[in-house]
């Protein structure tokens, strides 16, 4: 609004046919900063294109599959974060990945089931999770849609909102949580866990499973272990963990 009323006033001091040029410039400010606003919905129909993309991309165990009976009873109990439906599927992929969609959508890979146990993957859930109750990935979709605009503008491969959404997916998953946003998931995801009985302490021992596979330079990184060794302060996060459990008496 400051701008439009500094691009306003300059418009008033100049001569009658410069005002008409500068009028004209200040339609295209206008129009400009409308398209630069995304609305919920927007955003919701982005995201809603995108889990279905995803889930007809990658191979979806069917109810019969252990992989998904087993993940069915790790999550028991977990319906809901914050007001938003959790729902909960396994892709069939030789990769070590899970993904966790605005819409409480989230996808865990097979492979990343194979090297953990039960109580370590729902250590990955809870963090998960975490971001996305507190919005964290709604506000990077909303970021990167934004980015589209300004940068592509609307035009072809667009979705049912009018986004570019080529490779939007990727760019989400491959941008990093900033450190509060991260401690922020880990509170969450602690606090979660163990409203629905779970063991809080599971999640430092997923992240130090996911510390030693990063380690590990024969493994392909994908975007979850990148995200994980992409913190320096790892450490830091694993003992703050620990030491929550410690003192609600998880760890004896």
């Amino acid at each position: 609004m400051k701008y439009l009323l500094l691009a306003l006033s300059a418009i008033l001091l100049q001569p009658v046919q410069a005002q008409e040029e500068q009028s004209r410039s200040l339609n295209d400010i206008t129009r400009m900063m409308s398209n630069s606003s995304i609305s919920d919905d927007e955003v919701t129909d982005a995201v809603r294109d995108a889990v279905e993309t995803m889930d007809k991309k990658n191979k979806v165990c069917d109810e019969k599959s252990s992989y998904t009976k087993r993940l069915q009873r790790i999550t028991s109990g977990m319906t809901n974060a914050n007001g938003i439906p959790l729902n909960f599927k396994v892709y069939d992929c030789k990769d070590y990945n899970a993904l966790s969609f605005p819409d409480g959508s989230i996808r865990v890979f097979s492979m990343l089931m194979d090297i953990l146990t039960d109580e370590e993957l729902l250590g990955v859930l809870g963090h998960e999770i975490g971001h996305v109750a507190l919005r964290h990935t709604k506000k990077m979709w909303r970021n990167e849609m934004l980015h589209r605009i300004t940068t592509k503008g609307k035009g072809s491969s667009r979705n049912r909102s009018g986004y570019y959404m080529d490779d939007i997916s990727y760019a989400v998953f491959s941008a990093g949580f900033s450190r509060k946003n991260e401690i922020e998931a880990d509170d969450y995801g602690y606090d979660f866990l163990k409203r629905c009985g779970k063991n809080p302490m599971t999640m430092a021992m997923s992240f130090m499973k996911l510390q030693i596979l990063t380690g590990d330079h024969s493994k392909r990184q994908s975007t979850l272990l990148k995200t994980f060794s992409s913190h320096p302060d790892f450490n830091e996060r694993i003992e703050r963990i620990y030491q929550r459990a410690v003192n609600d008496g998880f760890v004896e």
